[in-house]
């Protein structure tokens, strides 16, 4: 593979330079918890967890909420279920939002990192992800909230981008040689080798020409529930080989859009690399629509 090439990360002009001053796309807990009180702040775990304690003010917006069905988890939201949502969340396309989650593990993180691809693509333009979750805030010495906030309902209206999205079409042009990308497998080998698969997919294996970058390399060795700094993401993605440039996409992608959204926000948001892709709906969309397999040795 060619030489690994990082885009410029990019200089974000913001309307609060107290704010800015603090704001990351990772924030630690100590980063979170000084500025709580001028960000939306959604609690992706369930409505019992919620309860049992969130960080103070945040906003319960369970993870399947944001996720298709079971028979496809990975399908987006029609532009009017995302809208009714984010209005419900009383979200609006200015307001600076930090998603919270669990923090059990690299595989919780890709939640958290999924409704960020969901909001970016959305329009929102400030956000961030609490680094290492709720353990990580407990942990950290910070207190916990069980009084649930009160908001208003917005009323901006909202359709998902395809900046950041690559449709099936679009992978079977690049298997088929139609199209350029880097295909990029999130999954663990023994998904690739065809010995797993999710439930809701119809074969194993893994499309044709993919190479695997499994979501849990940004991870520290020592806590598999944080993510590691800007510098260690860009030396991991220089590693693994990833090829890149301002016209050659990457499309991540796994068994439904969940440890792919880790991939996609480890190279897109933290390494600062231009044209990154998420397949949605990934290996349960594909199968499913008898695209074809391959598995691996």
């Amino acid at each position: 593979m060619r030489a690994f090439l990082v885009a410029a990360l990019a200089v974000v002009a913001f309307a609060s330079p107290s704010l800015a001053a603090d704001f990351k796309k990772l924030l630690a807990p100590g980063e979170l918890a000084a500025i709580r009180g001028e960000v939306t702040i959604l609690d992706i775990r369930s409505p019992s967890q919620y309860a049992l304690g969130h960080v103070e003010g945040a906003r319960n917006a369970p993870y399947p909420v944001w996720r298709g069905p079971k028979n496809n988890p990975g399908l987006v939201l029609s532009d009017a279920a995302l809208t009714d949502l984010l209005q419900g969340l009383g979200i609006g396309k200015t307001d600076w939002v930090v998603v919270t989650y669990h923090g059990k593990d690299a595989t919780d993180f890709g939640a958290a990192a999924r409704v960020y691809w969901t909001l970016k693509s959305a329009g929102l333009t400030e956000l961030a992800i609490l680094n290492g979750g709720l353990v990580a805030w407990i942990q950290d010495g910070h207190a916990l909230s069980k009084t649930p906030p009160e908001w208003a309902r917005s009323s901006d209206t909202y359709t998902l981008s395809d900046e950041w999205t690559i449709t099936r079409d679009g992978v079977r042009a690049v298997v088929d040689g139609k199209a350029d990308a880097q295909i990029i497998d999130a999954r663990p080998v023994a998904f690739l080798q065809g010995k797993r698969k999710h439930p809701a997919a119809k074969v194993a294996g893994t499309i044709d020409g993919a190479a695997q970058l499994t979501h849990s390399t940004w991870f520290d060795k020592d806590n598999d529930r944080k993510v590691g700094s800007i510098e260690s993401v860009v030396r991991l993605a220089r590693e693994a080989g990833v090829e890149t440039g301002d016209t050659r996409p990457i499309a991540s992608f796994c068994n439904t859009g969940h440890w792919a959204a880790t991939n996609w926000f480890a190279l897109s948001e933290l390494a600062g690399i231009r044209n990154v892709k998420l397949y949605p709906e990934s290996m349960v969309g594909w199968t499913n629509a008898d695209q074809p397999v391959v598995t691996r040795k």
